[in-house]
Order: structure tokens, then C-alpha cells, then sequence
């Protein structure tokens, strides 16, 4: 498979293949990898009182032999209004899904390479946006010709930033903020030629 490589201009000048490690690797591993950064994602505020935290219900309501009718300790138990809630979510749960390096970097590759299949990955020297303006970023955003698109930069500056910003379907990252799940949301990846020979030096 081959990555596009893009001139000044944003139009395609050639071709670059991938190195052999981004082939033949199993797609599992984007599934872990974005199960568990999903995961992370979670808010984790549902939580309900149980019995022994909701106010109230000390005293027995009634006495335990003598009126005919079931035995009650407290006010506040699951089968009474205004009781706590048995089995509710507590928000002490822990959702981490770990997943190791090796899977993370095998993840990546997974996904630069379907894009590379899907003629979606661009190579580019420098993705720069130097008068700060969202139309010129449009303008740049247009020549992808996708209905969204992953910029990825060596170091972000302000002045490119500023540009992207306001346009939905495209984000402008940083290379360290690189990683499988953006890189499978997105239609197309746009990166630039640093970035890519140390992703490849990595591989």
C-alpha cells in the first residue's frame, strides 16, 4: 500500500509506499485499543444511595411479632418509597482497559494502513496556515476533497490553530496527540513528512 504525497499545493506529486510492518496486522487490535480509550472517556458520575446511605429510617416502624404483618427493620429499605436503591450504580467503578505499547503502535499501523488502502493518507512537507485565517484553512481543507480530515503536525503554531479551529470536519493535532482512534474516525489523514519517516522509523 502507498500513502499520496502531496506538493504546496495540496495536489497529489507521487506516491510513498508504507514500510512492510504496517501490513498483515490484525485489526483486534484497534478493537482494544479503541474499546479502551472509549472507556477512559467515561464520566463515571452515576451513583445511587443504598440502604445504609439514604437519611433516616433508624427507628424500627413497627414492632416485630404481634400485628400480623411482615417483618420491617427500617423505613429506608429497597421495597419502601423513600428507601435507598438495591444493586444501583456506584461511581467508584473502575473503567481503565488496559492496553500495552506494542498494541497501541500495532493499532496505529492498522489504521494508517486501511487509510493507505483507501487511497485516504496524505504525506505533505508542512501543513501551515501562516495568516491565521479559517478561509485559508477551508481553502486547504477543500483539496482533500474528503467530507473530513486529520491534520497532523511536528509542532503546533498559534497562527494554524487559530485557522482550523472553527471548521468542524477537519482537527489539527500535534504529533504526540497521534493516535489509532482519531486516526480511524476521521476520512482522511493528512500528515506531514517529519511525522511520518518517525512513524516509520518506529514501525
Amino acid at each position: 500500500m502507498s500513502a499520496i504525497v502531496l506538493n504546496e499545493n495540496f495536489e497529489k506529486a507521487s506516491e510513498l509506499a508504507l514500510p512492510e510492518s504496517f501490513e498483515g496486522i490484525n485489526s483486534h487490535n484497534l478493537y482494544l485499543y479503541v474499546k479502551s480509550y472509549q472507556a477512559a472517556l467515561r464520566a463515571n458520575t452515576a451513583t445511587a444511595k443504598g440502604r445504609s446511605e439514604v437519611r433516616g429510617g433508624g427507628k424500627k416502624p413497627w414492632a416485630q411479632k404481634g400485628r400480623g404483618g411482615a417483618r420491617a427493620g427500617s423505613t429506608r429499605s429497597p421495597i419502601w418509597v423513600g428507601g435507598g436503591k438495591a444493586f444501583g450504580p456506584s461511581n467508584n467503578r473502575n473503567y481503565v482497559q488496559k492496553v500495552n505499547k506494542k498494541q497501541k503502535k500495532l493499532a496505529l499501523n492498522f489504521a494508517l494502513d486501511e487509510h493507505a488502502k483507501a487511497g485516504s493518507l496524505y504525506i505533505i512537507d508542512s501543513i501551515n496556515v501562516e495568516s491565521g485565517k479559517t478561509k485559508d484553512a477551508q481553502a486547504i481543507f477543500d483539496k482533500i476533497g474528503s467530507r473530513d480530515a486529520l491534520f497532523v503536525k511536528a509542532i503546533l503554531d498559534e497562527k494554524s490553530f487559530l485557522a482550523f479551529r472553527n471548521i468542524n470536519s477537519s482537527y489539527l493535532i500535534e504529533e504526540h496527540e497521534l493516535n489509532a482512534f482519531l486516526v480511524a474516525t476521521y476520512r482522511a489523514v493528512v500528515i506531514e513528512k517529519a511525522v511520518w519517516e518517525n512513524l516509520s522509523k518506529e514501525a
